[in-house]
C-alpha cells in the first residue's frame, strides 16, 4: 500500500542501500561504541517519502539480517561448545554483519548478548540511514565503512547517494561516488575471520578479478549494475538484459531514467518473508548458469558434464562458500526407463552423500582437517566454485557403458544451507530450505 509522504519532498535521493556490516578500525569482534542510537533515523521515516523503495527493501535480506530465524539458530548452534579464544571471538562477531546499527551504538556487542533487548531500530538490519550515512572506506573486508550520520529526525544531516542534483526538503543530500562503486558492497561482502584472518567470504574479490570489472568504465558492470536493476520478472544478470528502471526516488520528485531498486534478494529463496522476493531469487538463480553434456567418452565409461557461470558477477556459489550448496544431480535411465545410475540425489534426511559433486569452498583447522564450523577455520583447503564467465568440466566415472536409447539428465541445483547442519540443531526441526533448479540438460543416446 502506498504511504503518505511524512515530510515535504523535493527531487528525491534514491536510497542506494548496500549490504553493510560493521564500522571498525581493525578486525575485531567487539568494537567500542561510536555513535548514539538516536543519531539514526527509522526506516519508516524514510519510507514517508521514499515509500516505493522502502517497500522493495522490506522483507529483503538486508531488512531481515537480524531477524532471519535460520541465521539465528545456526549462528547460536555454531557458537556452542567453543573454548578457543579466537574461535569464540569469531562466533560472537556475527552481529557485526547482521545487526550493524546495534553494534556501532553499543548493543548488542556479541551474539551471546540477550538479542531480545536489541533496540527496535537496530533490529531492522541493513537499513536506509546506515547505508546512506557512508562516506568512505578504510579496508575492503569486515565492513571498513566510515559513517557520518546526522542527529535524528530533528537534524537528519546529509544523506549520500548517486545523484548530483537532489534537493530534498527533509534532509540534505550529496553526490557520492562511493555509492556508484562496487566498493560500498565489497567492504562488506569480503569477510575475514576476525582472529585467524581466513577468507570466509570473497564476493568482492571474485568480482574484482572477473571480466565484469572492466577497466573501461563504459564496459564495467558493478554490483549495483545487476542487483539494483533487478525487479520482478527482470532478473538482471550477466546473461540477461539489464534494462533501466525509470521513475522517481520519492513522491513528487524528478523523473529519472533509472532508479536503483532495493529488493536485495540475492539467492535467498527460503528465508525471505514475501513470496514475490522468493520468486525473484529463483529468477536470478535460473539465469546464472548453463549446463551441457559431452558423451563422446561413454565407450570409455566416462561422462563429462560442463557447467558455465554465465550470469553471476562472482563465483557460483558466492557468500560463505562452505554453507551455500550448488551441486550436480545426474541420472541415467536405460531404454526401458530403468534407473541405472544416479548421483547427487537427496536421501531421506534431505542430506547429500559425500560423493556428490558440490561446488564449494572447504575450510580447514590449520592441520589439513576439514571443519564445518567456520569459527574454527584457519585455512581454505579447497575451492571448487565456478568463477564468473568461466566453465568447468566434471568427469563422471561409470562402471558400465550406457546402451542406445538411454536418457541422461543432469541438473545444477542450489540451496542456501546444507541440511546436514540444520539436522544437527536441537529443538524444533528446521524445515528443509528450497532446492532450486538452476539449469538442466537432457540427452537421449
Amino acid at each position: 500500500m502506498r504511504k503518505k509522504c511524512k515530510y515535504p519532498c523535493g527531487p528525491g535521493l534514491a536510497l542506494l542501500a548496500a549490504s553493510i556490516f560493521l564500522v571498525t578500525a581493525h578486525v575485531t569482534a567487539t568494537p567500542v561504541k561510536k555513535f548514539d542510537l538516536d543519531r539514526f533515523i527509522e526506516p519508516d521515516t524514510c519510507g514517508g517519502c521514499h515509500w516505493e523503495i522502502q517497500e522493495q527493501w522490506t522483507h529483503s535480506m538486508h531488512n531481515l539480517s537480524h531477524k532471519d530465524p535460520v541465521y539465528n539458530r545456526v549462528a547460536k548452534f555454531l557458537r556452542r561448545g567453543l573454548v578457543v579464544a579466537g574461535e569464540i571471538e569469531e562466533a560472537e562477531s556475527c552481529v557485526k554483519c547482521h545487526t550493524p546499527v546495534g553494534v556501532i551504538t553499543g548493543f548488542p556487542e556479541k551474539l551471546s548478548d540477550d538479542l531480545s533487548k536489541t533496540p527496535e531500530i537496530a533490529t531492522q538490519g541493513i537499513q536506509c540511514d546506515y547505508c546512506h550515512s557512508a562516506v568512505d572506506t578504510t579496508r575492503m573486508y569486515n565492513n571498513g565503512l566510515v559513517l557520518a550520520p546526522g542527529h535524528g529526525e530533528d537534524d537528519p544531516g546529509v544523506k549520500q547517494g548517486p545523484f548530483d542534483d537532489s534537493e530534498p526538503d527533509f534532509h540534505e543530500a550529496a553526490f557520492s561516488k562511493l555509492h556508484q562503486s562496487s566498493m560500498i558492497c565489497g567492504t562488506c561482502h569480503n569477510v575475514k575471520h576476525v582472529a585467524f584472518g581466513t577468507d570466509l567470504e570473497t564476493t568482492y574479490t571474485e568480482w574484482e578479478n572477473s571480466p565484469y570489472n572492466d577497466p573501461d568504465p563504459e564496459k564495467q558492470v558493478t554490483c549495483q549494475g545487476c542487483h539494483m536493476y533487478q525487479r520482478p520478472g527482470i532478473p538482471a544478470t550477466g546473461s540477461t538484459e539489464r534494462p533501466k528502471n525509470p521513475g522517481t526516488a520519492a513522491e513528487d520528485s524528478v523523473e529519472r531514467d533509472h532508479i536503483f531498486t532495493h529488493y536485495f534478494v540475492g539467492a535467498n529463496t527460503g528465508v525471505t518473508g514475501a513470496r514475490d522476493k522468493q520468486k525473484m531469487a529463483e529468477e536470478r538463480l535460473q539465469n546464472a548458469a548453463q549446463i551441457s553434456l559431452n558423451t563422446q567418452q561413454l565407450a570409455k565409461k566416462q561422462l563429462d558434464v560442463m557447467v558455465l557461470n554465465s550470469g553471476a558477477g562472482h563465483s557460483i556459489p558466492t557468500g560463505v562458500g562452505d554453507l551455500r550448496q550448488v551441486w550436480l544431480e545426474i541420472s541415467i535411465r536405460d531404454a526401458h526407463q530403468k534407473l541405472v545410475f544416479q548421483s547427487g540425489f537427496l536421501d531421506a534426511k534431505k542430506e547429500l552423500s559425500d560423493d556428490t559433486i558440490i561446488f564449494r569452498t572447504v575450510l580447514g583447522d590449520g592441520s589439513g582437517n576439514r571443519v564445518v564450523n567456520l569459527a574454527k577455520a584457519k585455512q581454505v583447503l579447497s575451492d571448487t566454485r565456478i568463477p564468473a564467465k568461466q566453465k568447468v568440466t566434471q568427469t563422471i566415472a561409470l562402471d558400465f557403458i550406457p546402451e542406445k536409447g538411454s536418457v541422461i539428465v543432469a541438473r545444477l541445483l542450489y540451496r542456501g544451507m546444507p541440511q546436514k547442519i540444520l539436522n544437527m540443531i536441537p529443538g524444533d526441526p528446521i524445515s528443509p530450505l528450497p532446492v532450486v533448479e538452476m539449469a538442466r540438460v537432457s540427452q537421449t543416446l
